[in-house]
């Protein structure tokens, strides 16, 4: 089929929405539908060895749909934003090179937000040395110490970051000291870019308590299928809880009760407890982009009856 243009915009297709409302499966059936390939933008897909905590797609379930950006860094292989905007680009490049139809399917809000907005991450290369400074430093002073070194660097940065989100005060603080810019400069140059795409955005929903639900019951699936053993194992390969692979949905509250802190029982319940209300978070985040069309999986139809109206719509107005 022929690749949708824009504007001169290439066209990509993105799933997007809190986890557990199916956009594993209807990103798949899409695909299927439109001769297409899947580029996941979920943080923790990244991983090789993560697969239950992280609900990782098989290859069964996969369905012959090619993925990109799954499996290609061991757990303490340190990865940014930028790295991922850079490997998610060229494997969207090389799909529409073959003709066929990206996707962007995940709910990694900031990973979505690098592909389909004007952001240049790329101008300011990641500088491990520094990180490593800066990360030393928010050991021994306290992450808020380095928040309040980043409000004197950049106060319009420090606004928009929150006091103990340590990942993004270093970056910001890199970009800083790194340039002499401060890095809400550069954001504020990107808006005023066109974005690299065209994208046709799809999020996907449900009631609050159908969803809380649907969190409930994968984790004990995931229980049931491996997940304190797929822990165990991990930690016992030598990955350690501080690595921001482990401190992900399911490692962090499972390695507790591996360590005795807690009873798997009160893991459970609180793995449940943080998965909705990372799901919450997700959704706060995705409803802030008004270009997004939202499908409540429940009255759509689940899986197959979002493809429908997906497919219908890419069909009509972008193919």
């Amino acid at each position: 089929m022929a690749i949708p243009e824009s504007s001169g915009q290439l066209g990509l297709l993105a799933l997007v929405g809190p986890t557990a409302t199916g956009k594993t499966e209807t990103g798949v059936l899409v695909a299927r539908a439109l001769d297409g390939e899947v580029v996941s933008a979920d943080s923790m897909y990244l991983y090789r060895g993560m697969d239950v905590a992280t609900a990782k797609p098989t290859a069964e379930e996969r369905r012959g749909v090619l993925h990109h950006l799954v499996d290609i860094l061991d757990p303490d292989e340190p990865f940014s934003v930028a790295e991922y905007k850079v490997r998610a680009e060229a494997a969207i490049d090389r799909i529409l090179a073959r003709g066929r139809v990206p996707i962007l399917v995940g709910g990694s809000g900031l990973y979505v937000r690098a592909v389909v907005s004007p952001t240049s991450f790329t101008r300011v290369p990641p500088d491990r040395a520094l990180r490593e400074r800066l990360t030393a430093e928010a050991e021994r002073d306290g992450t808020e110490a380095l928040h309040a070194r980043l409000a004197q660097a950049d106060p319009d940065a420090a606004v928009h970051i929150a006091p103990r989100d340590r990942k993004r005060i270093i970056r910001a603080l890199e970009v800083y000291l790194s340039t002499g810019q401060p890095i809400s400069q550069l954001q504020a140059l990107d808006r005023e870019r066109s974005p690299r795409y065209n994208t046709c955005r799809f999020g996907l929903t449900l009631p609050r308590e159908e969803l809380y639900r649907r969190i409930d019951e994968r984790v004990e699936r995931q229980l049931a299928g491996g997940l304190v053993e797929e822990v165990e194992r991990l930690l016992a390969e030598g990955y350690r809880e501080n690595l921001v692979s482990m401190k992900g949905l399911g490692y962090a509250q499972i390695a507790r009760f591996l360590r005795g802190v807690c009873s798997l029982e009160e893991a459970v319940v609180q793995l449940k407890r943080d998965t909705r209300r990372f799901a919450k978070r997700q959704l706060t985040w995705f409803r802030a982009d008004t270009s997004i069309t939202w499908l409540d999986m429940r009255t759509v139809g689940g899986p197959a009856g979002a493809t429908n109206l997906i497919v219908a719509e890419w069909r009509q107005g972008w193919a």
